[in-house]
């Protein structure tokens, strides 16, 4: 009976040895990701220079891992002599090739080789300008304009009328935001395939300073003309003793200095005399009673600080 028991025991024993899972084997057929690196359940596409790929052999150890993309596209395995042609390929065409490899250069008869994408580098997506915070990222996967603004938390309040797209190659793209967002044209949410920039120009500026109630560098409003007496409204009205005359300081095309241009404020006031326009950048200074004028080293501060600062700039009176 002791025989008997005995050897029931070792019939035991030797059954959970055979259902146990071999460490050796889980530990060389599971690639493990890097350490710092992204693992994510990512999207089939085709591969580029320094993208991370995880690749397990069979029966292979040394090959059974995560290797990443050269800059001139290919992959460097131990044990093969030649490098693997990764570049624009698909990680299917990429097993492949290294099959083909281990075979021709007689390291296995009939390999069994697996290639996921661990990590994407080579399809950035930057997000630039009037956001709310800039970005770069990855463009794994369908992934459009929309998308791409969403990931930079939207636009910033100082966002222009337009949105710029620039490609490698290929004319600068633009791109309305009222069209985009406000009326949701499907035809401007384009895709984005990795390698562009999309940046958001801030919009125009008009400086206003001297004897008013709020002095500030206010934002043009798209397809609204902009001129003195709006300005004087966002400014909330004018203070006590107010000169009659007003000036814009403007820029002109090809000179470096600002031209002045002189304006009947009270006859505007008054509407006796028709409104002026104003350009994106121009100051309007307003006066006190004592009908001072800028000096040039004071326009480059005003625009200077308001360039710098998000709301309010220097009053001068």
């Amino acid at each position: 009976m002791k025989q008997i028991a005995s050897a029931f025991l070792f019939l035991g024993i030797l059954y959970a040895q055979d259902a146990a899972p071999s460490a050796d084997v889980h530990d060389s057929a599971a690639p493990k990701a890097l350490e710092g690196e992204k693992n994510y359940d990512l999207p089939i596409q085709r591969v580029g220079p320094d993208d991370l790929l995880s690749v397990s052999v069979a029966d292979c150890p040394e090959l059974t891992r995560n290797f990443r993309v050269t800059s001139d596209g290919t992959l460097r395995l131990p044990l093969l002599k030649e490098r693997i042609p990764a570049k624009d390929k698909l990680p299917g065409e990429i097993e492949n090739e290294i099959a083909a490899a281990l075979v021709n250069e007689q390291l296995l008869v009939r390999p069994v080789v697996s290639v996921s994408v661990v990590e994407y580098r080579s399809l950035p997506v930057s997000v630039l300008g009037a956001v709310r915070h800039p970005t770069t990222f990855q463009a794994a996967g369908e992934v459009t304009l929309l998308d791409a603004l969403t990931r930079a938390d939207g636009l910033s309040p100082e966002a222009g009328p337009e949105i710029l797209i620039s490609r490698a190659g290929q004319p600068l793209e633009h791109i309305p935001v009222k069209g985009l967002i406000d009326l949701a044209d499907p035809s401007l949410n384009i895709r984005l395939r990795g390698g562009e920039e999309v940046r958001v120009p801030e919009t125009g500026k008009i400086y206003v300073i001297g004897n008013v109630k709020k002095t500030g560098a206010f934002p043009m409003t798209d397809g609204v003309d902009t001129t003195v007496l709006k300005m004087v409204a966002m400014t909330e009205g004018l203070l006590p003793y107010t000169n009659k005359e007003a000036y814009i300081y403007r820029r002109e095309p090809g000179k470096t200095d600002r031209s002045e241009i002189q304006v009947p404020l009270t006859q505007i006031m008054e509407h006796k005399s028709p409104d002026v326009h104003l350009q994106a950048n121009d100051i309007l200074y307003i006066p006190d009673s004592r009908g001072k004028r800028l000096t040039a080293e004071t326009i480059r501060t005003v625009t200077g600080f308001g360039v710098q600062t998000a709301t309010g700039i220097l009053v001068w009176k």
